[in-house]
This record gives structure tokens, C-alpha cells and sequence, in this order.
């Protein structure tokens, strides 16, 4: 009673903490759950400074014990966990005390979004820290005690107003992750060379206009983030970095790309936006693994044959550079998904068949090589066959590339004697696109059997009907353009289903038969008014690659969608959520799904 009366009193002799101004205390609740966790979660409580009594928690005796209460097993506060958590995020503190060197146990601190100018020479005392995020504040520079913080893992700086580094930064050997993104940097240290166990390095939206050779020596590297900087070239040794799997030289002022000799890893190269006039076989003979490279933006005048050598790729944008040919053999990529070609001078391409997609592009260029085979002066054979409706079938279509192709002809029905062409010649591929269907012709079951691509897009069609969900070898579905609202759940039976187009329909919810559609790689989904997916049942599909939900209604982005690790390209630009900011899409996919993980409560 005696020790509680001189903490009431206010009596130092008691160990506990002064009295405090009102309105900056933390709820006891609070204090007494992360005494028996070691976590403590402040955020966004509009907090202008930390309370003393949080500094001091594993200090001084809890609030309980001045009131003589009998304590339980589970409340004996002499037994409490040091605090090893402390996220102080998104409220509005302009400095951190050095009093932080209270909470030597700390393993994480979070104060990203706050207003700090300045970081405490303190937190260099905090031995066991592993994560520290700073980002978004208004930090200028970062005090050396800093690196004395050698167990730290993670360093996230990205969004301040950092302008230089200091020189000893490479001394954070344990560093696995380090973001600088969105600062002032104009140069990096060397001795960031020392920083072999880093895994992901992100410098972009600085000022840079030169990265140091000595970083190739960073052979833990899988993720470099270099967008948006003032690069004119990459040093020849980076091309030796063997861990190296995602590059990111986007919006720089690129001339030409580097060799990689030593790049077997690499799956991504993204160099859209430079001034890259020249793509040669040295460029990329050596990348084996590449699954996706984007040139978009550029000025490259011809792609090289040898580009078939990129047997892996799944993604190829060339859109708006000065291609005028390809080389027909891009059509015998086995897994190439998303070719884009927009805005350049093509001569033998059409312009239409730009719009059909990828695999009618590849279908083309592949027919093409066949032509290359045969006598290219050779008369094409009188294929098309006049029926009594009028229709031209091309039967050559049917019988040489097994195609039924009844597309721009403005019809309201598919005439029976386009199925009776069919007769037993095997049809892979369907296009009744660009007409006036109002429901999926009947008829098509009868190519159940053969037909994996069907391409109904830009119909007044309003609902899928039962008999489309018998097509069990179907691959490729694209419906975009009509009137649809749902789909059937017997679409479960597609289990072939990779890639469906639904962009420009009507769905107001994410059709939840998709969920169950596990072999799917790719969701085109934009331009409707879907308000919500369900990021634990799209983290089940382990092969979507491409999420595509643009121009929709989505009010909040569950930070959970950052779980799907298997997405590549993840677009949601144009829908009417506050965060993600603009910003943070345009870094692309990965930066994106990185911004989402750290957001997970």
C-alpha cells in the first residue's frame, strides 16, 4: 500500500513513470496485451509524440498494481515479454525520442507515414532490430549509429528526402532487403559491394545517373529496382550477377541493352521507356529463363531471328517503338501468353489482327512460316465454298489450320451449314466474333472434341449456356464485349481453362466459378463494375499469372492480394480505391505486390 501511495504521489523512489500530459496516454488494454505478446500497434492514432510510458513499458510497474488489485497466473506483470514490436505507423510524430534505447529487445519498428525530419542516434543501440521502416517521412539523412545495427534484415527507406548515403552503408552486412526508392539520391556508396546477402535492392525514382560496378558484387541479388532514373548505361558487370532473376531499367535514358553472359536466371527485363534503338542476338542468347521482357516505349527498329532462343517467355512488349517486320519464327514460341505490338509502322500485319490477340497473332505468324516453306509464288487454291445463305466458308481455313472462322459478319445467327462445313475434320480454333449473337451458337457442342480456342468477343451475347461447358479441351475463352452479368457454375468442368477475356461486360461481382478454375494463367476482367475479389481464394491459384481488373468499381484493394506470389502482371489502374496510390501502380507488379505484403495486419 505504502509503494502505491508514493506512486500516487508521484515519489521517483517507486519506479514509476511521472504523471503524463492528458489526451497522450495509450489504453491501458493496450499496454497490458503487449506485455504478454511483446507487440504494441499505435498506428494511426493521430499521436504528435510517444508517450513516455510507452519508452519506458518493460520498465516501470504496470498501472494494475497501484490498485491493489489480486492478480491472476495470466496477469502476473512481473512476468511480462519485453517488447519486441512497436508499430507506430501513420500518425504524426516529427521526431523519435532517443528514449527508443529503452527497448533494447525490439526486433521491429515501424513509423512509416509520419513526419520525422530526423532519426535518434539511439537506434543504433538497438541490437536485435531486424526491420526498420522508415518510409514516407521527410528524413534528409541518416545518422551513422545507424549502422552499427548489425542483426538488421530489413531497411525500408523509400519516400523521403534523402539526398547521399553514408559511405560506411555497406557495414549493414545482414541486410536482405533495402529499399531507397523515391528519394534524392544521385550516387551510390561502394560500399554497398559489401552487401552480399541482399535479396532485393530497390533505387527507383531517384536521381541516378550511374550505378558503381563493385554492385555486381552483391551475389545474393534477385530483385533490381533501377526505374526512373537518369541511367545512360548499366555497367558491363552486372551482367555477372548469377542470383539476378527480376531487372527493372524502366523510364531511364537507355541507348542499348547489356549483354548478360551470366544471367541464367533472370525471368524479368523491363527496359520500357529508354532509347534503345538496338536489340541484337547478343542481347539475349544467353537468357534462358526469361519469362517476360518489356520494351515498350523504346526505339527499336527490327527484332532478331534469334529471339526463339527465349524459349521460356510469356510476355513480349514491343508496343510503340519502329518495328516494321518480325520474324515469323516468334510464332513457334511454346509459351509465349501476351505479345503487344500497338504503335508500330507493321507492313504485313493488319491492323485488326493486332486487335484479335495473342494467339490469333501467333496463329498468323506461324501460318506465315508454313507459306515461307511452300513455293511462296504459288497460287493459294479456290478454298471458299458459296453455301445458299450466301456465306463464304474457307475450307481451306478448316482443313489446313483447323479453323471455323465466321467473324465481322454482322450476323444475328451462325448458319447451320457453317457447323455441316465442319464435317469430321477436327476444329481447334472458333471465331464468331464481331457479329450480332445474342446467345453461344447451339452447335458449337459438336467440337467438343477438338476445339481448345473459341473466340465469341463483341456480340450482344447475355448469358453462357450449358452447352460451351461441355468444350472440355477448351484452353482459351474469349467473351469480351457482350452483355454478360455471370457465369454458370458448370464452367467448373473447364479444367483445361487457361486464359479467359471478359473485359467489357457487365459483371458487378468477380464470377466466383473462376476461383475453381485452377489451371488458369490469365483473368481479363476489365472494364466492368466488379467491387471485390477474394484474395485467399485467388492465392489457391498458383498458376495466374496475369490479373487484369482495370476500370472497375473496386473501393479497397485487401492488402492480402499480395499473398498471390504467382501473379506477374497485376493491373488495377482506373478503379476508385485511395490506396494504392497512382504512384505505387506505376512501379509495376512486383513493387506493387511488396506494397500490399507490407500492409497486411
Amino acid at each position: 500500500m505504502a509503494a502505491a501511495r508514493r506512486a500516487r504521489a508521484g515519489d521517483s523512489r517507486a519506479g514509476f513513470r511521472p504523471p503524463e500530459e492528458p489526451g497522450s496516454t495509450v489504453p491501458q488494454g493496450l499496454l497490458r496485451a503487449a506485455r504478454k505478446s511483446g507487440q504494441l500497434n499505435l498506428s494511426g492514432r493521430s499521436l504528435s509524440e510517444v508517450p513516455q510510458h510507452v519508452w519506458r513499458i518493460n520498465l516501470d510497474t504496470p498501472e494494475e498494481a497501484h490498485q491493489n488489485l489480486s492478480f491472476g497466473a495470466a496477469d502476473r506483470w512481473w512476468e511480462q515479454t519485453d517488447l519486441t514490436k512497436l508499430i507506430l505507423a501513420s500518425n504524426k510524430l516529427q521526431c523519435l525520442s532517443e528514449d527508443v534505447k529503452l527497448l533494447p529487445a525490439l526486433t521491429v519498428l515501424d513509423v512509416h507515414d509520419n513526419q520525422l525530419t530526423s532519426l535518434p542516434t539511439a537506434l543504433g543501440q538497438l541490437e536485435n532490430l531486424q526491420k526498420l521502416d522508415v518510409s514516407h517521412n521527410k528524413l534528409e539523412s541518416i545518422p551513422e549509429e545507424l549502422l552499427q545495427l548489425s542483426r538488421l534484415k530489413s531497411l525500408l527507406l523509400h519516400h523521403n528526402e534523402l539526398s547521399h548515403l553514408p559511405d560506411g552503408f555497406g557495414q549493414l552486412v545482414n541486410l536482405e532487403e533495402l529499399n531507397l526508392s523515391n528519394n534524392r539520391l544521385t550516387d551510390i556508396p561502394t560500399s554497398f559491394a559489401l552487401l552480399i546477402n541482399l535479396v532485393r535492392l530497390n533505387l527507383a525514382c531517384n536521381q541516378l545517373r550511374s550505378l558503381p560496378a563493385d554492385i555486381s558484387a552483391m551475389k545474393s541479388l534477385r530483385q533490381l529496382d533501377c526505374t526512373k532514373n537518369y541511367l545512360e548505361t548499366v555497367p558491363s558487370k552486372l551482367a555477372t550477377m548469377a542470383s539476378l532473376e527480376q531487372l527493372y531499367l524502366r523510364k531511364n535514358k537507355l541507348r542499348s541493352l547489356p549483354e548478360f553472359p551470366s544471367c541464367k536466371l533472370l525471368k524479368e527485363l523491363h527496359a520500357g521507356e529508354n532509347q534503345i534503338e538496338i536489340l541484337n542476338a547478343e542481347n539475349l542468347k544467353h537468357l534462358n529463363s526469361l519469362c517476360v521482357l518489356e520494351l515498350r516505349d523504346n526505339k527499336i527498329k527490327s527484332v532478331p531471328d534469334e529471339i526463339t532462343v527465349l524459349q521460356k517467355l510469356e510476355r513480349l512488349d514491343l508496343s510503340n517503338n519502329d518495328i516494321s517486320r518480325l520474324p515469323y519464327t516468334l510464332g513457334n514460341l511454346p509459351q509465349l501468353k501476351f505479345l503487344a505490338l500497338e504503335g508500330n509502322p507493321l507492313r504485313a500485319i493488319r491492323r485488326d489482327l493486332l486487335q484479335k490477340g495473342t494467339q490469333e497473332l501467333l496463329k498468323y505468324l506461324r501460318s506465315k512460316i508454313q507459306d515461307d516453306v511452300t513455293s511462296p509464288k504459288e497460287e493459294p487454291p479456290v478454298t471458299a465454298m458459296t453455301l445458299p445463305s450466301e456465306s463464304r466458308i474457307n475450307m481451306h481455313a478448316i482443313t489446313s489450320l483447323k479453323l471455323l472462322d465466321y467473324s465481322e459478319k454482322q450476323a444475328a445467327l451462325v448458319p447451320d451449314g457453317v457447323f455441316d462445313a465442319v464435317g469430321t475434320n477436327p476444329v481447334t480454333t472458333v471465331n464468331f466474333s464481331k457479329n450480332q449473337l445474342r446467345e453461344v451458337p447451339p452447335r458449337i457442342v459438336e467440337l467438343k472434341d477438338s476445339v481448345c480456342d473459341v473466340n465469341l468477343g463483341f456480340n450482344r451475347i447475355s448469358s453462357v449456356p450449358s452447352e460451351l461447358c461441355l468444350l472440355h479441351k477448351l484452353t482459351h475463352l474469349d467473351i469480351r464485349n457482350n452483355l454478360l452479368t455471370s457465369l454458370p457454375e458448370e464452367m467448373e468442368a473447364l479444367t483445361r481453362l487457361q486464359m479467359i477475356n471478359l473485359s467489357f461486360n457487365r459483371f458487378k461481382v468477380f464470377p466466383s466459378v473462376l476461383y475453381h478454375l485452377l489451371a488458369l494463367d490469365t483473368i481479363l476482367l476489365s472494364n466492368n463494375q466488379v467491387g471485390a475479389v477474394d484474395p485467399l481464394q485467388l492465392r489457391r491459384m498458383d498458376r495466374l499469372g496475369t490479373l487484369d481488373l482495370q476500370n472497375n468499381d473496386l473501393l479497397h484493394v485487401p492488402p492480402e492480394l499480395g499473398n498471390c506470389e504467382s501473379l506477374r502482371t497485376l493491373l488495377l489502374e482506373g478503379n476508385p480505391f485511395r490506396t494504392p496510390r497512382a504512384a505505387v501502380l506505376a512501379k509495376g507488379t512486383a513493387a506493387l505486390l511488396e506494397y500490399l505484403r507490407g500492409r497486411i495486419p
